[in-house]
């Protein structure tokens, strides 16, 4: 069974229910599931190896994934907002890809592989959108052994390349099904229910959102370019009931009301995930939305999706909690999902106990723990490392520290650079940083911190230090503070540290505890 079967279940259970947008574009679960059947025709016909999707985010994704699993293909939805040449070279790594893109980007894939643009794709299809589920499979096999196997990939996902090359996650259909069967309720959603969706569709978090709206028979609306304004405006006109944001969406949703409440009486829920969310931003969100419920949702492209979810009572108890424990559990990506097994490692050594930083492992049906073209890492008893360095309190929830490889040695210390980057953000001043090691003779590392200032605020690097050594150890200092316009970030808010140690290592960075003045501005990285 291929994730087709979730679409049917769809169908059955509310098919009459609008699906995607709204008005005179709307698009009921049924009509949704004749598209896709007659969209894989189309295809299964073009005899590709993968359907390439390079556009922003829209209803576009959910009718290409669906016609896909229909054409018994993968997904392999790119990042648009790459280069020309960095499309190219992800598009060399595929066999035999088909492409689908927006206007806007067309150019930049043509003549690279066969293909279409959305809109020819859409009007193509929609001459075979009554064909049914059986003619798709005569289509793609003769003996119906390709579209009847759920065992192979439903979607090929480039990881976000932070640290690295991006790798290639293949997930499967076992995967994403294990996942939307062990967390969403089928049928949940109550018929006035919307979810706006405002995550890139080349993000796990789009495709899952995709699946757990369509089986919980929630009616999903897109944001294609985020504005915080915008945003407001869609939740109170459509009344949006779900939104799911990575954490600069939000950081720029309360920077936009600047201490206002939101007035969307209509928002009961708002998920976030996707990168680190900085404490004091969801403090303020939580200020702004004192009627909707907050979910963090902690996972990774491996897992698909969501492997840890702290929920919105947790979100409450540990805001008005006077407990240091309990109120620490705020910054907590929660517990574990139905179905998923966490696992702190030290090494080969044993799991350490409670509140002991180690290395996290995961085990469950959802996760693929694979890569295109090196195979699976999990070891012999099916746990994957997700290379994050995190712990376990008492009671099961688990703090993420950040990156095995963003770890910072400083004589011969091992520092997380999450909690300086808190210490920092919690400054007036401040409303972005990041911390990095850079290699020094004597310390091995040395910490620089590099931040963003809020417009028209005045301080230095030396009262940045201070404001760091009054809430951590000394050896949480920086060494230095450079001062920058911006950071780099993925589309999900990650901090681009490969490109801020490469700023600093390559010279290019001025590394001062001053700010530059005026007349010499930081160029945006």
């Amino acid at each position: 069974m291929s994730l087709g079967l979730l679409l049917e279940m769809a169908v059955a259970g509310h098919g009459d229910r609008v699906a995607l947008g709204s008005g005179a574009d709307a698009v009921t679960f049924a009509r949704l599931a004749d598209l896709a059947a007659g969209r894989g025709v189309v295809l299964a016909e073009r005899g590709a190896g993968q359907v390439v999707l390079l556009a922003r985010n829209g209803p576009i994704l959910p009718h290409v994934l669906f016609a896909a699993a229909h054409a018994g293909l993968p997904l392999v939805p790119l990042n648009y907002r790459l280069s020309a040449g960095q499309i190219h070279d992800l598009l060399t790594r595929l066999d035999s890809p088909f492409v689908v893109a927006d206007d806007d980007y067309w150019p930049v894939v043509a003549g690279q592989a066969p293909g279409m643009t959305t809109a020819e794709f859409l009007a193509s299809a929609a001459a075979a959108g009554n064909a049914d589920a059986e003619s798709v499979t005569d289509a793609v096999s003769a003996d119906n052994t390709v579209f009847a196997d759920n065992t192979g990939p439903a979607v090929l996902l480039f990881t976000s390349g932070t640290t690295a090359t991006p790798k290639i996650v293949p997930l499967r259909h076992e995967n994403l099904q294990a996942y939307i069967l062990g967390t969403v309720e089928f049928g949940s959603a109550a018929p006035d229910d919307a979810a706006l969706v405002t995550v890139p569709p080349y993000h796990v978090a789009a495709i899952s959102s995709v699946l757990s709206n369509l089986y919980a028979g929630r009616r999903v609306v897109f944001l294609p370019d985020f504005d915080p304004g915008r945003w407001l405006q869609l939740v109170r006109d459509e009344r949006i009931t779900t939104a799911m944001v990575v954490p600069t969406m939000l950081a720029r949703i309360v920077g936009h009301l600047d201490g206002a409440a939101a007035d969307t009486p209509s928002l009961r829920l708002i998920s976030y995930g996707g990168a680190r969310m900085p404490v004091p931003v969801l403090e303020k969100a939580l200020a702004a939305f004192p009627d909707a419920g907050f979910v963090n949702a902690y996972g990774l492209t491996e897992t698909s999706s969501t492997i840890a979810l702290l929920g919105p009572e947790d979100h409450r108890d540990a805001l008005a909690a006077t407990d240091p424990d309990q109120r620490r559990r705020l910054r907590s990506a929660g517990r574990a999902v139905p179905g998923i097994e966490l696992q702190i490692r030290d090494g080969p050594g044993p799991a350490p106990g409670p509140g002991e930083v180690g290395d996290l492992w995961v085990r469950g049906p959802q996760v693929a723990g694979e890569y295109l073209g090196a195979g699976s890492v999990l070891d012999a008893d099916g746990w994957f490392p997700t290379n994050d360095r995190a712990w376990l309190d008492a009671d099961g929830y688990l703090f993420i520290e950040g990156r095995a490889d963003d770890t910072i040695i400083r004589g011969g210390e091992n520092i997380a650079p999450a909690e300086i980057e808190d210490a920092l953000l919690n400054h007036p001043a401040i409303t972005d940083a990041a911390v990095v090691g850079i290699g020094d003779d004597h310390w091995g590392q040395r910490l620089v911190a590099v931040v963003v200032r809020r417009a028209g605020a005045d301080v230095d690097g030396e009262a940045l230090k201070q404001h760091v050594r009054q809430r951590l150890r000394g050896s949480r200092t920086p060494d230095e503070v450079v001062f920058r316009t911006e950071l780099p970030h993925t589309a999900t808010g990650k901090v681009l540290r490969r490109e801020v140690v490469d700023d600093l290592s390559g010279g290019r960075a001025r590394r001062s505890s001053r700010p530059r003045s005026a007349s010499r501005p930081a160029a945006a990285e």
